[in-house]
Protein backbone atom coordinates (compact mmCIF):
# COMPACT_ATOMS: atom_id res chain seq x y z
CA UNK A 1 0.00 0.00 0.00
CA UNK A 2 1.81 3.27 -0.58
CA UNK A 3 0.24 6.14 1.06
CA UNK A 4 3.09 8.87 0.92
CA UNK A 5 3.91 10.24 -2.33
CA UNK A 6 6.43 12.55 -1.04
CA UNK A 7 9.11 13.08 1.61
CA UNK A 8 11.85 14.69 2.84
CA UNK A 9 13.63 12.68 5.62
CA UNK A 10 16.85 12.10 7.29
CA UNK A 11 18.25 9.06 8.09
CA UNK A 12 21.25 7.08 10.02
CA UNK A 13 22.22 3.68 8.54
CA UNK A 14 24.66 1.19 10.09
CA UNK A 15 26.37 -2.14 8.93
CA UNK A 16 27.19 -4.70 11.12
CA UNK A 17 30.21 -6.02 9.19
CA UNK A 18 31.59 -2.57 8.63
CA UNK A 19 32.76 0.01 9.85
CA UNK A 20 30.69 2.61 8.41
CA UNK A 21 28.09 5.04 9.66
CA UNK A 22 26.34 7.64 7.80
CA UNK A 23 23.98 10.67 7.78
CA UNK A 24 21.83 11.43 4.95
CA UNK A 25 19.09 13.92 3.63
CA UNK A 26 16.95 12.00 1.09
CA UNK A 27 14.37 13.85 -0.58
CA UNK A 28 11.74 11.07 -2.27
CA UNK A 29 9.06 11.59 -4.59
CA UNK A 30 6.98 8.98 -5.35
CA UNK A 31 4.49 10.36 -8.30
CA UNK A 32 7.28 11.68 -10.29
CA UNK A 33 9.56 8.96 -9.50
CA UNK A 34 12.64 10.88 -8.04
CA UNK A 35 15.24 10.77 -5.58
CA UNK A 36 18.04 13.39 -4.19
CA UNK A 37 19.96 11.77 -1.87
CA UNK A 38 22.66 13.88 0.17
CA UNK A 39 25.32 11.62 2.80
CA UNK A 40 28.13 12.37 5.09
CA UNK A 41 29.88 9.76 7.02
CA UNK A 42 32.50 7.67 8.15
CA UNK A 43 34.62 4.22 7.06
CA UNK A 44 37.44 3.55 8.95
CA UNK A 45 38.40 6.64 10.21
CA UNK A 46 37.81 8.65 7.01
CA UNK A 47 35.16 10.51 6.18
CA UNK A 48 32.97 10.58 2.99
CA UNK A 49 30.18 12.37 0.92
CA UNK A 50 28.22 12.51 -2.07
CA UNK A 51 25.02 14.39 -3.82
CA UNK A 52 23.32 12.04 -6.07
CA UNK A 53 20.18 12.85 -8.00
CA UNK A 54 17.83 10.14 -9.48
CA UNK A 55 15.62 10.73 -11.73
CA UNK A 56 13.89 7.44 -13.23
CA UNK A 57 11.70 8.59 -15.63
CA UNK A 58 14.36 9.99 -17.69
CA UNK A 59 16.14 6.97 -17.00
CA UNK A 60 19.19 9.48 -15.45
CA UNK A 61 21.71 9.60 -12.24
CA UNK A 62 23.61 12.34 -11.83
CA UNK A 63 26.75 12.26 -9.34
CA UNK A 64 26.94 15.70 -8.02
CA UNK A 65 30.50 17.10 -6.89
CA UNK A 66 29.92 20.85 -5.07
CA UNK A 67 33.53 21.16 -4.38
CA UNK A 68 34.94 20.68 -7.71
CA UNK A 69 31.76 21.93 -9.34
CA UNK A 70 31.20 18.69 -11.93
CA UNK A 71 28.64 16.45 -12.76
CA UNK A 72 29.07 12.62 -13.64
CA UNK A 73 25.82 11.65 -15.72
CA UNK A 74 24.89 8.07 -16.09
CA UNK A 75 21.96 6.09 -17.94
CA UNK A 76 19.73 4.66 -14.35
CA UNK A 77 17.60 1.61 -14.88
CA UNK A 78 13.74 3.29 -14.72
CA UNK A 79 12.58 -0.24 -14.10
CA UNK A 80 14.70 -0.09 -10.80
CA UNK A 81 12.63 2.60 -9.04
CA UNK A 82 11.55 1.01 -5.18
CA UNK A 83 8.40 2.87 -4.14
CA UNK A 84 8.64 3.26 -0.35
CA UNK A 85 5.91 0.90 0.51
CA UNK A 86 4.47 -2.20 1.97
CA UNK A 87 5.13 -4.63 -0.92
CA UNK A 88 1.95 -6.82 -1.34
CA UNK A 89 3.55 -9.93 -0.62
CA UNK A 90 4.56 -8.29 2.93
CA UNK A 91 4.03 -10.55 6.10
CA UNK A 92 2.72 -8.77 9.37
CA UNK A 93 4.72 -9.43 12.35
CA UNK A 94 2.77 -7.04 14.75
CA UNK A 95 1.35 -4.03 15.55
CA UNK A 96 3.40 -2.46 18.63
CA UNK A 97 3.89 0.77 20.54
CA UNK A 98 6.40 2.41 20.49
CA UNK A 99 6.97 4.40 24.26
CA UNK A 100 4.20 4.06 26.03
CA UNK A 101 0.36 3.89 26.04
CA UNK A 102 0.49 5.15 29.34
CA UNK A 103 -0.54 8.71 28.45
CA UNK A 104 -1.98 10.46 25.63
CA UNK A 105 1.10 11.85 22.90
CA UNK A 106 3.68 9.03 24.61
CA UNK A 107 3.65 6.92 21.92
CA UNK A 108 2.90 6.03 18.39
CA UNK A 109 1.71 2.52 16.85
CA UNK A 110 3.32 1.16 13.88
CA UNK A 111 3.22 -2.24 12.12
CA UNK A 112 6.13 -4.00 11.30
CA UNK A 113 6.31 -6.39 8.26
CA UNK A 114 8.60 -8.96 6.85
CA UNK A 115 9.40 -9.89 3.68
CA UNK A 116 12.35 -12.28 1.18
CA UNK A 117 13.32 -11.16 -2.16
CA UNK A 118 14.82 -13.35 -4.71
CA UNK A 119 18.77 -12.38 -5.97
CA UNK A 120 19.17 -13.60 -9.64
CA UNK A 121 22.08 -15.82 -8.21
CA UNK A 122 18.87 -17.81 -6.50
CA UNK A 123 19.64 -16.23 -3.03
CA UNK A 124 17.25 -14.62 -0.94
CA UNK A 125 17.62 -10.88 0.75
CA UNK A 126 15.58 -10.61 3.58
CA UNK A 127 14.17 -7.59 4.73
CA UNK A 128 12.04 -6.57 7.97
CA UNK A 129 10.07 -2.54 7.52
CA UNK A 130 8.38 -1.01 10.59
CA UNK A 131 6.03 1.97 9.31
CA UNK A 132 3.42 4.17 11.05
CA UNK A 133 -0.45 2.72 11.53
CA UNK A 134 -1.64 6.40 11.08
CA UNK A 135 -0.31 7.79 7.39
CA UNK A 136 2.08 4.39 7.00
CA UNK A 137 5.36 6.82 7.37
CA UNK A 138 8.42 4.67 7.45
CA UNK A 139 10.17 4.40 11.04
CA UNK A 140 13.19 2.17 10.15
CA UNK A 141 14.24 -0.42 7.56
CA UNK A 142 16.39 -3.46 7.98
CA UNK A 143 17.66 -4.83 5.21
CA UNK A 144 20.18 -8.46 4.72
CA UNK A 145 22.22 -9.54 1.68
CA UNK A 146 24.78 -12.18 1.68
CA UNK A 147 27.21 -8.97 0.36
CA UNK A 148 26.73 -6.48 2.96
CA UNK A 149 24.83 -8.67 6.04
CA UNK A 150 22.27 -6.52 7.73
CA UNK A 151 21.98 -3.05 7.04
CA UNK A 152 20.01 -1.14 9.74
CA UNK A 153 18.22 2.58 8.78
CA UNK A 154 16.27 4.70 10.92
CA UNK A 155 14.22 7.37 9.50
CA UNK A 156 13.29 10.83 11.09
CA UNK A 157 12.19 14.18 10.65
CA UNK A 158 10.09 13.15 8.21
CA UNK A 159 8.07 16.23 6.03
CA UNK A 160 5.05 14.80 4.42
CA UNK A 161 5.27 16.73 0.73
CA UNK A 162 8.13 18.91 -0.83
CA UNK A 163 9.67 21.20 0.86
CA UNK A 164 12.18 22.14 -2.00
CA UNK A 165 11.41 21.12 -5.55
CA UNK A 166 14.46 22.41 -6.84
CA UNK A 167 15.94 19.47 -5.09
CA UNK A 168 14.98 17.46 -8.26
CA UNK A 169 16.70 19.38 -10.71
CA UNK A 170 20.14 19.12 -11.16
CA UNK A 171 22.18 22.28 -10.42
CA UNK A 172 23.37 24.77 -13.30
CA UNK A 173 26.50 23.69 -13.52
CA UNK A 174 25.63 20.02 -14.44
CA UNK A 175 23.92 20.73 -17.73
CA UNK A 176 27.01 20.63 -19.50
CA UNK A 177 27.50 16.75 -18.44
CA UNK A 178 27.75 14.32 -21.35
CA UNK A 179 25.56 10.99 -20.77
CA UNK A 180 27.70 7.86 -20.64
CA UNK A 181 25.63 5.80 -23.45
CA UNK A 182 28.52 3.21 -23.04
CA UNK A 183 28.75 2.48 -19.35
CA UNK A 184 26.16 -0.35 -17.53
CA UNK A 185 22.87 1.59 -16.57
CA UNK A 186 22.99 2.42 -13.00
CA UNK A 187 20.55 1.55 -10.34
CA UNK A 188 20.33 3.43 -6.72
CA UNK A 189 23.11 1.23 -5.19
CA UNK A 190 25.39 2.69 -7.89
CA UNK A 191 25.56 5.61 -5.97
CA UNK A 192 27.88 4.64 -3.42
CA UNK A 193 30.74 3.65 -5.75
CA UNK A 194 31.01 7.06 -6.32
CA UNK A 195 31.80 8.42 -2.87
CA UNK A 196 34.59 10.36 -1.97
Amino acid sequence: MQIVYAIYLTFLSFQANEKVNAYAKYDYDALGERIRFKEMGSYENKTFGLDALLLFREGVMYTINHKNRTCKKERLNKEDFHPMEIPADAALLGQVILGSSSGPGQGLLVNTWYGERATPTGGKDKWLSTFTEFGCIPVSTTYYTDKTGWVLTTFFNIVVGIDDPQQFFPPKFCQGAKLDATADAANFYSIFKNIN
